[in-house]
């Protein structure tokens, strides 16, 4: 299991770096130039109140699923025409509910304009999640790896020639990229159901009273998971452009800090959703977890410092590559994100441990906590300190959170203290302040950003954060 999760991380990891970074950097924060801070402020504050109900498309349905499949592969066309249906009557569900809200926050028509576009994004979403988790749960990760790219590879190609061609490029304006967005998703979605049915044979809608009753009545503690995880981390902008005076300013200021943590969060999903079945299946058929959560610990030790790190470090020279606004203003919250990423990361893996372990009661305590505890200190911070406020409470609650996860799962799973492990990440702190202190000795930014992130990557392979041989032994397998 442990060689089957790298050789597809390799894959994973690959296809990411190649699209992503790009559809991130290249195209969203060029739409964020273009339109300016205010503009884009108002479009991530809706994008981020049509998460708000978006339980309501799953309800916990698509980690259900994953589980589910992983330990019953061949049971996956007997049910999935049920949830289809069921799915359709949970959209329109969504859609009354997040209108209805809208209308009591006294959107205006432009507002209700990109709620109506956005609430169907995330319809499309929901439904490209679960034909991907369709795939991940029978271990076919490679469709599960290139559904996950198609949407960025066909979003790229349709705002570039908006951004760039002369016809376009003068009128553009946000609500093409949302539109944009729409078509990049349906066509996903279009083509994952395609490579599902092809494989499994075209499903009869049906709509099943007492199965989807059981269906809602299993997936309920996933739902109430997401919901509350979806709640504490996507809150902030909302809450920012209604406490502070200058919202949409603020909230622009925290969505270029934010776009690099979410760059890095996507990636960190990624990963957990290659464990999330295979710490499933492992413990399904009572084998030891250890290797593999030792293996992934440290993987996300190894990425998680590089991003954070560096982003720490190079925090100006970073965000004046990438913007032309507001630059100064967005680097104290830029940080103190990015430094979230590492306690965000953990939350990640070890509560995709817990999950697959049906530990639900558990993690969503936690997570209410996490929740309560965020919004409390938005209360307090946003005010006065706008954007940063913002980031000092997702700070501080995503690492009261990671610790809490980290001895819940010491213990969970009788974990022992391990001297060796415990001097290789001591040691590769220092091995990370004597490589900050050589690279800033390079005389130009550029060269320093690369000469710091050089010693880092070198650093994990002599300490050994970095399976580089069990990950180059894994894709040499495959690929034979």
């Amino acid at each position: 299991m442990q060689k089957k999760f790298l050789s597809n991380l390799v894959w994973m990891v690959f296809f990411n770096l190649l699209i992503k970074p790009y559809a991130i950097f290249g195209i969203d924060a060029e739409v964020q130039n273009r339109v300016g801070t205010e503009q884009y402020g108002l479009y991530f504050t809706l994008l981020n109140f049509s998460y708000l109900f978006n339980i309501l498309l799953d309800l916990g349905i698509t980690n259900y699923n994953t589980r589910y499949v992983a330990q019953h592969p061949n049971l996956v066309k007997r049910y999935i025409g049920n949830i289809l249906s069921l799915r359709l009557v949970l959209f329109v569900i969504y859609v009354v509910l997040s209108i209805g809200l809208a209308f009591i926050l006294g959107y205006n028509s432009d507002q209700f304009w990109f709620v109506y576009v956005l609430i169907f994004n995330q319809f499309l979403i929901s439904i490209l999640l679960y034909f991907r988790s369709c795939f991940a749960g029978l271990l076919l990760f490679k469709w599960d790896i290139f559904l996950s790219v198609l949407d960025r590879i066909l979003l790229i190609g349709i705002v570039s020639i908006l951004l760039y061609h002369p016809f376009y490029k003068q009128q553009f304006n946000i609500k093409w990229f949302a539109l944009a967005q729409t078509f990049s998703f349906l066509i996903s979605v279009i083509v994952a159901v395609f490579l599902v049915f092809k494989r499994i044979g075209l499903p009869r809608l049906h709509w099943g009273k007492a199965f989807n009753f059981v269906i809602l009545k299993k997936s309920f503690p996933y739902a109430l998971l997401v919901l509350l995880m979806m709640l504490y981390t996507r809150v902030d902008a909302m809450m920012i452009e209604r406490l502070h005076i200058h919202g949409n300013k603020q909230v622009g200021i925290y969505a270029q800090a934010f776009r690099m943590l979410d760059a890095s969060l996507m990636f960190i999903m990624l990963f957990t959703g290659l464990l999330f079945p295979i710490f499933s299946r492992i413990l399904k058929d009572k084998l030891s977890i250890i290797p593999l959560l030792d293996t992934s610990s440290r993987l996300v030790v190894a990425f998680t410092s590089i991003m954070s790190f560096t982003c720490c470090l190079f925090a100006y020279f970073i965000l004046d590559t990438i913007y032309l606004h507001d630059i100064i203003y967005v680097v104290p919250t830029f940080r103190l994100l990015m430094l979230s990423l590492i306690p965000t990361a953990f939350i990640f893996v070890y509560g995709t441990l817990m999950t697959a372990n049906g530990d639900l009661k558990k993690l969503n305590l936690l997570s209410f906590v996490g929740l309560v505890l965020n919004v409390l200190l938005n209360f307090i911070l946003i005010p006065k300190h706008g954007a940063f406020g913002a980031a000092v409470a997702t700070f501080t609650t995503q690492l009261l959170i990671a610790i809490f996860y980290f001895f819940s799962i010491w213990k969970q799973f009788k974990l022992h203290f391990q001297l060796r492990e415990f001097l290789r990440y001591f040691l590769y702190i220092f091995w990370c302040i004597a490589a900050a202190s050589i690279s800033f000795k390079v005389k130009t930014d550029i060269y320093q950003f690369f000469t710091f992130i050089g010693l880092l990557i070198l650093g994990m392979i002599l300490i050994g954060l970095i399976p580089i041989r069990a990950m180059l032994f894994s894709f040499k397998k495959e690929i034979h």
